[in-house]
C-alpha cells in the first residue's frame, strides 16, 4: 500500500486489532479507531465483556495516539446476524454466525460507516491475506496456518476485499504478541476470545433457552432402539460426543443425523461410525470472493474452521447449488456450516451446506 491513507480500524479490545491499529500508525497512517458494539441484551451480566473490551480499547487508541469512537451496531447484529442464527436453530441446523458477521456488520454496516468518515479503507485484525493483481482482489490464506481465518471470510465480495486491509497476515501470532509487548499495548497478554461473539463464555444452552422454547424427543439408534430422551434439536450437532447421557460398554456415542418431523435424534456408536462418514456434501447460498463461480475441476475444501483442507472436486449444480466429492471420507459434516474452497492459498468462496 503507498501513500499515507486514511484508514479506519475495527478495534475490538483483543491483542490482534490493537497491534494492527499500532502498525498502520507506524507506518504512516491516519489512523481511527471503532469499537463495534454488535450486542446490547443483558450485556452487563458476568459472561459478557463489552465493557471491558471497550475500555482496552480506548486505553490502546490513547497509547497508539489515534482517535476512537464507540458505535452501536446492534440493530443491524439483530436484523441481519441474530435472527438468522434462531432461524437455523429453530430449523435444527448448526449456522456459523461469525460468517455472517463479518459479511452483513464489519465488512458491510462498519464499511459503509467508515466511508462516511473519508476513509480510504477499513482495516481489521483478522488472519488473512489479500493480493491484488489485474485490477482483482485475491483473498487469501494467512501465513500463520494455525490462526487463518480466511474461512470466516470467504462472503466477502470484490467490493468489499477493494476495502480491506488485513496487516496481520503476513506474522505469525507469536510476533504479534511480542510486538503488543514491545509497544506496550495494555492488551499484549490479554486471553483470546473464545465462543461466538454475542454469546462469550456463557452456557451455549441456557443462552438458546431464553430466546426459542426447548422440544424434547427420543434419542435413538438408526434401528430405532430407544437410548433415551434428548433436550431438543437444536441443542446438538452432528458428531457431538459430550452431554449424551448415554452410559453402558463399549464405544462412545455420537450425534449422527436429525429426524426433523419426528423429533428424534439419531445417535451411533464409535467415531468412525458409517453415518458419520461423507464423500459429498452439497452447499447452497453460494458466495464467490471474485464475483463468479469457479471453474468445475479440482480444489481443496474445508466443511468447518478447525480441519485441514481436504482434496475434492466441485460440480456445479443447478438451482444456485453446487456440490463437493471428497477423495477421502469426511466425518461429521454438518447443515448450517460453511464448506469453504480453496485453490491453494486462495479462498475462492462456498457456500452453506445443506
Amino acid at each position: 500500500m503507498t501513500g499515507k491513507k486514511r484508514i479506519v480500524v475495527g478495534m475490538s479490545g483483543g491483542v490482534d486489532s490493537s497491534v494492527t491499529a499500532w502498525l498502520l500508525k507506524q507506518q504512516g497512517h491516519e489512523v481511527i479507531g471503532v469499537f463495534m458494539q454488535n450486542w446490547e441484551d443483558d450485556n452487563d451480566g458476568e459472561y459478557c465483556s463489552i465493557k471491558q473490551d471497550s475500555l482496552d480499547a480506548l486505553s490502546v487508541a490513547d497509547i497508539v495516539g489515534i482517535d476512537m469512537e464507540i458505535v452501536n451496531f446492534a440493530k443491524e447484529y439483530k436484523d441481519r446476524v441474530f435472527s438468522y442464527f434462531l432461524a437455523e436453530y429453530s430449523a435444527g441446523r448448526t449456522p456459523n454466525p461469525d460468517v455472517l458477521c463479518n459479511a452483513e456488520i464489519k465488512f458491510k454496516a462498519f464499511l459503509d460507516y467508515a466511508m462516511q468518515l473519508g476513509a480510504d479503507c477499513i482495516a481489521t485484525g483478522h488472519y488473512a491475506r489479500k493480493l491484488e493483481r489485474d485490477g482483482r482482489h485475491y483473498l487469501m490464506k494467512a501465513v500463520d496456518d494455525t490462526k487463518d481465518q480466511s474461512y470466516f471470510l470467504y462472503r466477502l465480495k470484490q467490493s468489499q476485499l477493494s476495502k480491506a486491509l488485513f496487516p496481520l497476515g503476513d506474522i505469525r501470532k507469536s510476533e504479534v504478541r511480542r510486538l503488543a509487548t514491545e509497544a506496550k499495548l495494555p492488551t499484549a497478554a490479554k486471553k483470546d476470545s473464545t465462543g461466538i461473539c454475542f454469546i462469550g463464555e456463557r452456557p451455549f444452552r441456557e443462552f438458546l433457552q431464553r430466546y426459542l422454547p426447548t422440544h424434547p424427543g427420543e434419542m435413538v439408534t438408526p434401528e430405532g432402539r430407544i437410548m433415551g430422551e434428548h433436550m431438543g434439536l437444536m441443542y446438538y450437532t452432528l458428531g457431538q460426543r459430550k452431554g449424551l447421557g448415554i452410559g453402558g460398554q463399549g464405544e462412545p456415542w455420537f450425534v449422527a443425523g436429525k429426524d426433523i418431523p419426528a423429533n428424534r435424534l439419531i445417535v451411533v456408536q464409535g467415531h468412525d461410525h458409517p453415518l458419520l462418514l461423507k464423500h459429498t456434501l452439497k452447499m447452497a447460498d453460494l458466495s464467490w470472493t471474485l464475483d463468479a463461480a469457479p471453474d468445475a475441476g479440482d480444489y481443496s475444501a474445508k466443511n468447518r474452521y478447525r480441519m485441514p483442507d481436504a482434496a475434492c472436486t466441485l460440480t456445479p449444480v443447478r438451482d444456485g447449488a453446487a456440490e463437493l466429492t471428497f477423495r477421502d471420507a469426511q466425518w461429521a459434516v454438518t447443515p448450517g456450516q460453511s464448506a469453504v474452497l480453496y485453490d491453494g492459498d486462495i479462498c475462492l468462496g462456498g457456500g452453506v451446506i445443506v
